[in-house]
């Protein structure tokens, strides 16, 4: 068996990949580049258009409509087989379209320049496109690289990585030349290699390329994510149920109309067939998918422009059902940058933007820090070079007007003993007003050891034990808070001269300057909001059980008896124990993929469902795995945003609410859509039936359905699905995912609708029958078309008129007009009589059908007032 990379020397490495210190010769890259294939990931084969195209036809309801359109074909009723077949390729064509668009909208995402790699090549040091590395190239690593290739270290100069978009860990990490003598070392405990997808800090080194593409750590998370299924959305699921029991309850009732057609009106088999072939058409709401795939878009396009980009259509949803978000930490629900939180010097604890320069002790631990450091920051790009917490206390010193560069080239360094784990120091030697001094930071422990003396605004003295305690009580309460801790001190010498370990002794104590990646300040409230909205936030992050805990407590996510687990932690537990603690557990710190899979995995069982937010390769899995996965637009990796459901533009936590509240709103215009669409359609079939039963003449003709469908069941129903979020929709709790859509109460309302429309229509009918069939006809269609077109605007919402009013929802407003006018031509044009079937009306006729037809609008806004609505 083969020893892994990590236990080999930097010999045995060099042999193993058969490559030297100065690099592979250009043909030799040639070659392995041609052998080893392109040093990227491996993207999943994408659906072709015409696949998404053919996908949208995979319903039931539309087989169901398909049949009627052929059985219309055979009767003769060509006209009735090409509506059909029209409104479904529209609603085909407009899947396919958003579908295509938002791959559009994530390529847009991802056209961003390829990183390169600085490389040793013959001796020569070259730049290259990442995806030209190969196995057994030499990289070359400074500060500020990204790395393109896992790679084996062959010299170190205090290089540090941040790998937390591979491990979570959101401090940066020393890395060595030395062999790990150990097996089976963890990911983040292999110091002496360096993982594609990561970032140098700080230092340099040499290191040779010993995976690339897929073989890769980072390609081996993107591997999990071919054995990740997807869970339909709720949506998705509760669509197919209602099609399936829709369109049983449809052949029923059209069979039970087919019969009493043919034995009891004495209408001849096809013309019975036919009937029942155009009732199955109007009680079908055949544009129900489209207008569902319109609503899903508009819901889309309005999430686009508040920076929350959709990409797979029916996910939006799936936003209004979230009750569990897992929330990764670094740079989602924090800034991703170090920054300075308290000071401590002169016996002194102070908020880091209360340092006080004309204190003599705090504007010499200003001066310290900055000179001890390396790290660089751009005020005019934003940009920063260098480790998190240097960048930090650069930062620090550009807060009280302090600029780093101008501050270092006044003192220049004329010496330094660099970082190193094992002494957990860095010194700096410059001269301070004409006298060699020793600037030094470094952990507390070590530091404090090495110190005799203390400053303070009166001057330095010696450094006692109860002032070594208080030092430590101090270092202690900040660390409990989650604070990463930094000492600094100094020490005078006697002349410039070459420095040495031994040079690091009889310190003069300076302070104390801690530090924490702080929340972002839209990360508390959008928290709030989301415990507002019954959605419990949990906490996974690779850092520390202290530090995620401490952050947890400040976002509002950690409280009273909650518990914080470690990967370890979570690995000692069964499946059983998990699911007994899962509702207690606030904050997963230290966890791997593995374990984020398993965190969602449990939620899930409890029925909940779960977004995953995060931007990190390690969290593609789990984004995939959650019933709707959220990548971040700017931090994120390629592999989280192909992994996730929706990407942030803007990596703001905050948007994710806003999105909950889109989608919740999203839900309810299908839901009240459905209303609309089967309400309608109810009083129709209640009208058929009624007189079939009772022997009477039809009182629709084919066309007069298909014309009603056509005309009511597009454009009031897309208006009702741009209908704006109610305001209390966060007030609400997340539904269960488990309520069908068509619930006891929904599909009362619907019943109950439907006759209060059916008995003025019926009215109408025996209105016309005086004059006779054809007049009666005419009534009963124009008075069922103008009664859907007013109840439109019963279905924007469960308020009345009054409380809602009418120009919140322009577009409703709209429907109603041109749905008007329409009937009107139909009505009042000559011409498009013989066409439509209708006969000639009277003024007083035309009176009777609008005074029936806004009868059960009347009665339905008049009840709603009753009850306060």
């Amino acid at each position: 068996m083969n020893r892994p990379d990590y236990n080999l020397s930097q010999n045995e490495v060099l042999e193993r990949y058969s490559t030297f210190r100065t690099g592979l010769s250009p043909e030799e890259a040639r070659n392995r580049l041609e052998r080893y294939g392109e040093n990227k990931l491996a993207e999943g084969r994408k659906k072709t258009a015409l696949e998404v195209f053919i996908d949208q036809f995979k319903d039931l309801i539309v087989w169901i409509l398909i049949a009627a359109a052929v059985i219309s074909i055979l009767s003769g009723q060509g006209e009735s087989s090409l509506v059909i077949f029209a409104v479904l390729i529209l609603n085909a064509v407009l899947g396919t379209v958003q579908y295509l668009k938002a791959e559009k909208s994530l390529e847009s995402l991802k056209a961003m320049s390829s990183p390169s790699a600085t490389l040793l090549r013959g001796g020569i040091k070259v730049q290259v496109p990442s995806p030209e590395v190969v196995p057994g190239d030499i990289l070359l690593l400074e500060a500020g690289d990204l790395i393109t290739a896992d790679a084996r270290i062959l010299e170190s100069w205090s290089v540090k990585i941040n790998e937390s978009s591979l491990t979570g860990e959101s401090e940066a990490v020393e890395k060595t030349a030395d062999v790990i003598p150990e097996e089976n070392v963890a990911l983040g405990d292999r110091k002496n290699m360096v993982f594609s997808g990561s970032l140098v800090t700080y230092g340099r080194a040499t290191a040779v390329v010993t995976a690339t593409g897929m073989q890769t750590e980072l390609g081996h998370i993107a591997s999990l994510l071919d054995n990740t299924r997807q869970r339909k959305t709720p949506l998705q699921e509760n669509l197919n149920k209602f099609s399936e029991k829709l369109a049983i309850a449809i052949i029923a009732i059209c069979g039970v109309v087919f019969l009493l057609s043919y034995f009891r009106s004495g209408m001849g088999l096809l013309d019975s067939l036919m009937f029942a072939v155009a009732l199955a058409v109007a009680a079908i709401p055949e544009a129900l998918s489209s207008i569902v795939t319109i609503v899903l878009a508009i819901g889309t396009q309005k999430m686009a422009k508040q920076n929350a980009i959709i990409k797979e259509l029916k996910a939006v949803e799936s936003l209004g059902a979230v009750s569990v978000i897992c929330s990764d930490k670094t740079g989602t629900l924090t800034q991703n940058r170090m920054t300075v939180e308290k000071i401590y010097a002169d016996g002194k604890l102070c908020d880091g933007c209360d340092l006080e320069l004309a204190n003599d002790t705090q504007r010499l631990l200003l001066k310290t820090a900055l000179l001890a450091s390396d790290a660089t920051h751009d005020a005019e790009t934003g940009t920063s070079i260098g480790d998190p917490t240097e960048v930090a206390l650069v930062l620090l010193g550009e807060n009280f007007g302090v600029e780093e560069s101008a501050y270092r080239s006044q003192h220049q360094r004329l010496g330094e003993l660099a970082f190193d784990s094992d002494r957990k120091l860095m010194t700096t030697l410059q001269e301070i007003e004409g006298v060699p001094t020793l600037m030094t930071k470094g952990a507390i422990d070590v530091l404090l050891a090495r110190s005799d003396r203390l400053m303070t605004s009166e001057g330095v003295r010696e450094l006692t034990e109860a002032d070594r305690e208080e030092i430590m009580r101090v270092n202690n309460s900040l660390s409990e808070e989650g604070l990463r801790v930094l000492a600094f001190g100094y020490r005078e010498l006697d002349c410039v001269r070459e420095l040495s370990l031994d040079d690091e002794q009889g310190y003069v104590f300076i302070g104390l300057i801690s530090m924490i990646d702080p929340p972002r300040p839209e990360s508390v409230a959008a928290v709030a909001d989301a415990k507002r909205a019954g959605i419990r936030t949990v906490m996974i992050t690779g850092d520390h059980k202290v530090t995620a805990t401490a952050i947890a407590k400040r976002i509002g996510i950690f409280g009273e008896g909650d518990l914080a687990v470690s990967g370890p932690e979570l690995e000692q537990m069964t499946d059983e124990e998990l699911d007994r603690k899962l509702t207690h557990i606030s904050v997963y710190a230290r966890v791997s993929p593995e374990h984020k899979i398993r965190i969602v995995t449990a939620w899930q069982r409890r029925g909940q469902i779960v977004a995953m937010t995060g931007d990190g390769v390690n969290d593609a899995p789990a984004l995939k795995k959650a019933d709707i996965g959220v990548a971040m637009g700017i931090t994120g990796t390629e592999v989280s945003k192909d992994a996730a459901a929706m990407i942030l533009a803007d990596d703001n936590f905050a948007t994710i609410v806003n999105a909950v509240t889109n989608g919740r709103g999203v839900y309810e215009n299908i839901k009240n859509v459905i209303g609309f669409l089967l309400s309608g359609n109810m009083a129709g079939i209640f009208c058929v039936l009624y007189a079939s039963l009772m022997a009477l003449p039809a009182p629709f003709a084919a066309v007069h359905l298909l014309f009603i469908n056509l005309l009511t069941d597009s454009l009031p129903a897309i208006a009702i699905g741009m209908e704006p979020a109610s305001s209390d929709l966060l007030n609400r709790k997340p539904r269960d995912p488990k309520e069908p859509l068509l619930s006891g109460d929904l599909v009362k309302r619907i019943g109950l609708q439907g006759l209060l429309i059916a008995v003025p229509v019926m009215t109408a009918f025996y209105l016309g029958c005086r004059t006779g069939t054809a007049e009666a006809m005419t009534m009963a269609f124009a008075t069922l078309t103008l009664a859907r077109l007013f109840h439109g605007f019963n279905c924007r919402e469960d308020r009345s008129i009054l409380r809602m009013g009418l120009s919140g929802n322009p577009a409703s407003l709209a429907a109603f007009g041109v749905g008007v006018l329409l009937l009107l031509a139909v009505l009042l044009i000559p011409a498009l009589h013989g066409l439509f079937l209708v006969a000639d009306l009277t003024l007083a006729q035309l009176g009777m059908i609008l005074g029936l037809a806004v009868l059960p609008t009347l009665c339905i806004q008049i009840t709603r007032i009753a009850r306060g609505k």
